[in-house]
């Protein structure tokens, strides 16, 4: 058994300062690790990973974004953002708000039976200022990276891909359409992966809703458990019978996001 987890930390120094890093490993003891928004360099981080490779691949603004990938098992290669060639075919080269390529978003490791990708996709924002650039130039792009990589062998893909698919992914789903996570072309664009020949792996096992991985900070919104699931791990479809759980980790405190998780017997 392989145990994948992903997490958006909010700052992976905060998160290890609070003690959560270390609870985390030591109550999930995961085999391969995806973090997103780590806001941090690998050399501003004091963290012991004895039993792991360490990939980090922040953003070139300070304090801002990122990602990491720690696998116990070396993997035989690791790629660190789009290709040149999905950049230039999507025009993937920024908005009025900056340059998505140089804000440490993608990182994809290839092992022998699979890749393992993670990202942290860009918000959209509160006024909708980067919705173009999501729904018109990264999904299309990060959905043709994904079908190159399938091309070649199975793929799992994790991160906070700033979307709830549908009205059962969020807590109050009829005041939020329209807003940012909640917009139908970032639906749409999730909706692709899934038409593409990707499994969203949560849903192999819970159909229902009520479970999420994203609380605002206000209202005491998580202890309320009003939240949204903008946090997952996709897989191609011929790979799924491989996926034995999948699950979300509301009891893994230290981010506004929780760990995210599949489990995969070879």
């Amino acid at each position: 058994m392989t145990k994948l987890f992903s997490w958006n930390v909010n700052g992976i120094r905060a998160v290890i300062n609070k003690g959560e890093f270390e609870k985390f490993l030591s109550t999930y003891n995961p085999d391969i690790i995806c973090l997103q928004e780590i806001k941090a360099k690998k050399e501003q981080v004091e963290i012991n990973l004895p039993n792991y490779v360490e990939y980090w691949y922040s953003a070139d603004k300070a304090g801002y974004s990122g990602t990491a990938l720690f696998s116990k098992q070396k993997p035989i290669s690791v790629a660190f953002g789009f290709p040149e060639e999905i950049i230039d075919r999507f025009n993937l080269t920024g908005d009025t708000y900056g340059d998505p390529n140089k804000e440490g978003r993608v990182i994809v490791a290839e092992f022998e039976a699979f890749y393992v990708a993670t990202v942290y996709t860009p918000n959209s924002k509160g006024d909708l200022s980067r919705l173009t650039l999501r729904h018109k130039h990264w999904d299309k792009a990060w959905l043709a990276y994904m079908k190159q990589l399938d091309s070649k062998k199975p793929v799992l893909f994790s991160g906070d891909l700033n979307v709830a698919h549908t009205e059962i992914d969020l807590a109050n789903p009829k005041q939020n359409i329209g807003k940012h996570g909640f917009t139908n072309e970032e639906r749409e664009g999730f909706s692709n992966f899934l038409a593409a020949g990707f499994v969203d792996t949560f849903r192999m096992f819970i159909k229902d809703g009520g479970h999420y991985s994203w609380w605002t900070h206000w209202a005491n919104s998580r202890a309320r458990n009003v939240g949204w699931r903008i946090d997952y791990w996709l897989a191609s479809e011929r790979f799924a019978s491989h996926i034995t759980h999948a699950a979300i980790h509301p009891e893994q405190f230290g981010s506004d996001h929780c760990p995210v998780s599949i489990t995969i017997d070879l």
